[in-house]
């Protein structure tokens, strides 16, 4: 069994673009896609090429840098005005996700405080790689916290995706499998196939099938009887 499979990663910053595994095409395919234009972001966004609040988070603060490359603007009004559009474009793709507005303003916020086009650029990539960093520390401490909290029970049951297809880490429901999984405990997941996106079938069963983690699919309509039977 091994911890987490992140190879190649959901999303990573290249230096030149955003790329993406394009989650619409999994289980069937595993295609990593090169964002390089704030239509490419939005759209990726927008479609679930890339999904999972932590993930989007995190493609949405790149989109900002890659606004600021895609337009090279040569004055600091210009590309304060280049940023100001893009926050609003890239910050609305999802308005369901709240870490999107969330990095989206972050980064935004930092790098209008830029006194020149350079600086710009450069605090709006710190301030992303930031939300990046956090969000896999983040994952990390819950994998470990929960390995503790739930080191006495083996059988566990989690809907959607929540793992990492949908963070810049290990995930965050997940990232307590992959703890268990890293502390050497005996771990399997029931994963409801969660309609209409079916992302439990399709992401969370293929991300801890190729992490060697027992997983077993069961309708939605399942759940409850599961939960009723004491073997979760």
């Amino acid at each position: 069994m091994t911890a987490c499979i992140d190879d190649p990663p959901t999303l990573r910053w290249t230096g030149a673009q955003v790329e993406i595994i394009d989650q619409t095409l999994l289980p069937a395919e595993l295609r990593v896609v090169g964002l390089s234009s704030v239509d490419e972001i939005v759209d990726a966004i927008a479609r679930l090429a890339i999904r999972g609040a932590p993930a989007i988070g995190a493609c949405g603060a790149y989109g900002l840098v890659v606004a600021l490359d895609e337009e090279a603007a040569e004055t600091l009004a210009e590309v304060l005005e280049v940023l100001d559009r893009a926050a609003d474009r890239i910050g609305n793709a999802r308005p369901t996700a709240v870490n999107l507005s969330h990095a989206v303003d972050r980064v935004h916020h930092r790098a209008m405080s830029g006194t020149t086009v350079t600086e710009v650029r450069a605090l709006a990539l710190a301030e992303a790689d930031a939300v990046y960093d956090e969000d896999r520390a983040a994952c990390d401490a819950i994998g470990r916290h929960g390995a503790i909290e739930l080191a006495a029970h083996q059988t566990l049951m989690t809907h959607c995706n929540a793992g990492r297809l949908a963070t810049t880490g290990i995930g965050t429901a997940l990232g307590v499998v992959y703890g268990k999984a890293r502390e050497g405990q005996e771990v399997e997941v029931f994963a409801p196939e969660t309609r209409p996106l079916l992302q439990g079938a399709r992401l969370t069963a293929w991300e801890l099938a190729a992490a060697g983690i027992p997983v077993t699919v069961i309708p939605d309509s399942s759940a409850c009887g599961l939960l009723a039977s004491g073997r979760i």
